[in-house]
């Protein structure tokens, strides 16, 4: 059973920067649409940033021009690079894969990871 897999986050101060990984769990032939998605506290699930196979890429609009995703279709990885952080970044990110192709060619849709917890301190 394939899973996302996280890493990279952690304790920062505002105004630092952070850079978080996501990639697939097994061996996979390939992932369409791959997204970062956040949860803080008391909140619901907000998508943050998504890229394409092809790299089209688009932003929520708090994140616009501090935070960066981009991927490597080669590793099957995504990166969330996270410029300027604020408080209110504070969150558990979460990676998403909107189709995963197996080696067997099969596919797997709506793929989540275990998420991982970004504290931004004043």
């Amino acid at each position: 059973q394939v899973q996302l897999v996280e890493s990279g986050g952690g304790l920062v101060q505002a105004g630092g920067s952070l850079r978080l990984s996501c990639a697939a769990s097994i061996s996979i032939f390939s992932i369409n649409r791959m997204g970062w998605y956040r949860q803080a506290p008391g909140k619901q699930r907000e998508l943050v940033a998504a890229i394409t196979s092809g790299g089209r890429t688009n932003y929520v609009d708090p994140v616009k021009g501090r935070f960066t995703i981009s991927r490597d279709n080669a590793k099957n990885t995504v990166y969330l690079q996270m410029d300027n952080v604020k408080p209110e970044d504070t969150a558990v990110y979460y990676c998403n894969a909107d189709r995963v192709v197996l080696t067997n060619f099969n596919s797997v849709y709506d793929v989540w990871g275990q998420g991982t917890q970004v504290t931004v301190s004043s």
